[in-house]
């Protein structure tokens, strides 16, 4: 597997808490050096271990912040 590097520039906030403690998180992250992007994925308590995620460039977290104000997510 390739070598990358992250730098957490911003923590965004959790979305939940699994049982075992990892935590579903936003958080505005470098990889590898490059400009900062939005990432959405678990995280182990200490923060080590990361899970698979999705990562959004500012224009596309508009978007979803869009899409998702226009969903009727009531109960």
């Amino acid at each position: 597997m390739a070598e990358f590097s992250f730098e957490v520039i911003e923590n965004c906030g959790s979305l939940s808490e699994s049982g075992k403690g990892w935590k579903k998180e936003i958080k505005l992250i470098s990889w590898n050096g490059k400009e900062p992007k939005y990432d959405i994925r678990e995280w182990s308590p200490d923060g080590d271990k990361m899970g698979k995620g999705v990562t959004l460039s500012k224009s596309e977290m508009r978007e979803l912040k869009k899409l998702l104000e226009a969903m009727d997510l009531e109960d």
